[in-house]
């Protein structure tokens, strides 16, 4: 989060100029609230004023280069008595403010009808409570900026919705027990986050395996792998020991990693076993 001229924290996000798509949007957002402020007769000094703001943002809002928090349009809705027409913006932006690659991945498990992952280092992102992300998030390197981790939590967040939709996608995980043994942010995040594990594995269209770290034989060492499937039949896939983690949708090479995927998930404990485990690490950690 960067800082405002006078000192205080801006709430808004910057905006990624290699996102087209989220840039027009910011832009159009931009020039909607300058009508709106113009047709009021409020120069931008006293709609900043009134805003509790500072000038700057204001000015920056406007002209597209900075995306606005929902809270920003809850405020200008009510300064301007825009009678929520401000405030239904909040939904475009709330898409905008998410990186482009974040968006188009949640664009792909909204549409699938399947979803199975292998996970390696990390509990997956569809199973992450918000203070694991953050955890996680605060491990990278180089370090993300302060905006960045919080971008980074609310696509994560936003992304669940898909535990929720109706018709339910059939979801299967299989996580390396590393996974669940590995403590990010403190004991107490990790305890929440196997938690949810266990809440989620609850679920009827989810499984949730758990792949022990001496399985005896493991179809999983060449890494990370995730398959993805539609309405129409096509599939989509990604396989760290197959063209370098870059998507594939060739038949051949998505049968080659469907393969792989069923036998890593023969070889991991079942779902009812997984559970159980994940009951023991958590009274563990």
């Amino acid at each position: 989060m960067s800082v405002d001229g006078d000192g205080t924290e801006e709430p808004g996000w910057e905006v990624d100029p290699e996102d087209e798509q989220g840039a027009a949007v910011v832009a159009a957002v931009g020039r909607q609230l300058k009508v709106w402020r113009e047709t009021a007769g409020l120069r931008a000094s006293d709609f900043a004023a009134r805003m509790g703001y500072g000038e700057d943002l204001v000015r920056k809002v406007e002209a597209g280069r900075r995306i606005p928090r929902p809270e920003y349009l809850d405020r200008a809705d009510e300064v301007l008595g825009a009678e929520g027409r401000i405030a239904a913006m909040k939904k475009d932006v709330a898409q905008a403010h998410y990186p482009k690659r974040v968006r188009d991945l949640a664009k792909l498990e909204a549409q699938a009808v399947e979803i199975g992952v292998y996970s390696v280092h990390v509990i997956h992102g569809l199973l992450q409570t918000a203070s694991y992300a953050q955890a996680l998030f605060e491990t990278r390197w180089p370090v993300y900026a302060p905006d960045a981790v919080e971008r980074g939590i609310a696509a994560r967040m936003a992304r669940q919705s898909i535990l929720e939709r109706d018709p339910a996608p059939s979801l299967t995980f299989v996580q390396e027990e590393v996974t669940l043994r590995r403590i990010l942010g403190s004991s107490r995040v990790m305890r929440e986050q196997l938690e949810r594990l266990l809440q989620v594995g609850q679920l009827r269209h989810v499984s949730i395996q758990v792949m022990p770290t001496n399985p005896g034989s493991h179809a999983g060492m060449t890494g990370y792998a995730e398959v993805l499937k539609f309405p129409d039949g096509t599939a989509i896939g990604r396989d760290e020991g197959q063209n370098g983690g870059r998507p594939v949708t060739d038949p051949k090479q998505l049968r080659v990693l469907e393969l792989r995927y069923g036998m890593i998930r023969a070889q991991a404990l079942t779902p009812r076993e997984s559970l159980g485990f994940i009951e023991q690490v958590l009274g563990e950690t």
